[in-house]
């Protein structure tokens, strides 16, 4: 893994069961659909490897390569000496993103290949990383999380962009962009799909459908991109809400109805394919701020469920997630969002000891030191 950077972060991997937290305003406990207590398992020690924008894999230069077959040598040996790094440091769990966007890092018959591949949306890249990954992986003993970016079509909106995804059109299976022009909306200067479309849920769910039924997956993660807007590129949704949203007493509690959805619907559906794949969600660290609820944390961040409408302390409550890993990047020194406030907040809302998380970034120094941890069972995060 090479670590280099400026700082730690850390998050937390917490697995589900009964909650006792203190009384929301807005999300009370249902009990009836809450998962029993998991056995004891073995402490996950994770990187995210992620593919978008090439940011850890693959190598940038292998996309101008000589020759297809040198550019396919240059990425595998590039995954080889990772996954023998990662042994050699002990890790066991890789959080694979095989969706980066509107595009696949799989062989699949819903989305077009991925450009971080070749450098061109649906050119087939000569094997399929994915079971390359998981075929490398496994070998080494590994699990291999099958991680998810739901909502994101494209990472800008340049005119270069929306030629290429024009030029699908031909091919198949063509982007989402062109098949579905209807479900596409602009956000943080970005192509995504609206959330209050039900078709487009479905759309995202038959995605995951096809990796668990074609592929020896140990888990599905989706990151923390769900309703993602800025002030200067926020998401227009309103003709979306006067259609399907009559019923709701504000747009905010529509947008988490739809969030709510799409969790339980890919819940339900994996669990049918395959009971021992598992699926986890790593969401903003703060669920809401207790100044906003009684039952949210002493914080003052961005809360998932004002700010993003992902209502993640029910999700648990109401058993949708084998495992929740929030993004806590912060020191003890951060005050806004201290890591032991949000670390002890979270271990109370899945109400079992948590394995510790410690995420490194890209980074050369502890902040949050293991010894720190709330238990001795740690789980470390880090981008590989």
């Amino acid at each position: 893994m090479a670590l280099a950077g400026a700082a730690l972060i850390a998050a937390g991997m917490l697995f589900s069961c009964t909650s006792k937290a203190p009384k929301s305003l807005v999300t009370p406990p249902n009990a009836a659909a809450v998962k029993a207590g998991q056995a004891h398992r073995e402490p996950v020690r994770g990187v995210w490897l992620t593919t978008v924008s090439r940011l850890d894999w693959p190598p940038v230069g292998s996309i101008i390569a000589s020759t297809p077959e040198s550019r396919i040598t240059q990425q595998k040996l590039a995954l080889i000496a990772k996954l023998d790094n990662l042994q050699r440091l002990g890790i066991n769990t890789v959080f694979f993103q095989v969706k980066p966007d509107g595009t696949a890092l799989w062989r699949s018959d819903i989305l077009p290949w991925s450009d971080m591949l070749t450098g061109k949306i649906g050119e087939y890249p000569g094997y399929d990383p994915l079971q390359f990954m998981l075929d490398e992986a496994h070998k080494r003993g590994m699990k291999v999380h099958a991680w998810f970016n739901p909502y994101r079509v494209s990472v800008n909106t340049k005119p270069s962009t929306i030629a290429e995804l024009n030029n699908t059109l031909t091919q198949v299976p063509a982007s989402v962009f062109v098949l579905h022009r209807n479900w596409i909306r602009t956000a943080s200067d970005r192509f995504v799909l609206d959330p209050g479309i039900p078709e487009a849920r479905d759309w995202i769910t038959s995605i995951v459908a096809e990796v668990v039924q074609n592929y020896p997956i140990d888990g599905v993660q989706f990151d923390d991109y769900f309703y993602t807007e800025t002030a200067s590129s926020p998401l227009n949704d309103n003709e979306t809400f006067r259609r399907y949203g009559q019923g709701y007493a504000s747009k905010g509690d529509w947008r988490r109805h739809n969030t709510q959805q799409l969790i339980a619907q890919v819940s339900t559906t994996i669990k049918k394919l395959n009971p021992n794949v598992e699926f986890g969600v790593s969401p903003a660290g703060v669920w809401r701020n207790r100044s906003h609820d009684p039952a949210g944390s002493d914080t003052r961040g961005a809360a998932a469920y004002d700010e993003s409408y992902a209502d993640t302390r029910s999700w648990v409550q109401q058993g949708l997630l084998d495992y929740i890993a929030p993004q806590i990047y912060w020191p003890f020194a951060r005050d806004a969002a201290r890591y032991d406030v949000l670390a002890n907040w979270w271990a109370e809302v899945v109400n079992r000891p948590i394995p510790g998380c410690i995420s490194a970034w890209r980074c050369t120094r502890w902040v949050n030191r293991p010894k720190t941890s709330l238990t001795g069972r740690w789980m470390a995060a880090c981008r590989s």
